[in-house]
């Protein structure tokens, strides 16, 4: 079973995190137990990484495109209820 807390690292821990798997010649699972953390998380923050340097997967989103898809969704969340509100009102004479 797991921990209720969710441990947080710093954006120069991840960056040094994922600098070390490309240098080292390492696999991001020897880096991790290296490092004491989460294969999984390193291999989510390498992954990241990568599709922000332009070579992730076809289709993976990059970070800045994930932001604005989470804007986007938020945007559109608004408008909906908006919507909803404005439905609901009476017509105005």
């Amino acid at each position: 079973m797991g921990s209720k807390y969710t441990k947080r690292y710093t954006e120069e821990f991840k960056r040094d995190a994922i600098a070390l798997v490309d240098s080292s010649g390492k696999t991001v699972t020897a880096v991790a137990r290296e490092l004491g953390i989460s294969s999984e998380s390193l291999r989510g923050w390498y992954r990241r990484a990568k599709a922000d340097r332009g070579e992730g997967e076809p289709g993976e989103l990059t970070s800045a495109e994930r932001e604005e898809l989470k804007r986007l969704r938020k945007e559109v969340r608004e408008q909906q209820q908006t919507i909803e509100i404005l439905k609901k009102r009476p017509p105005s004479s």
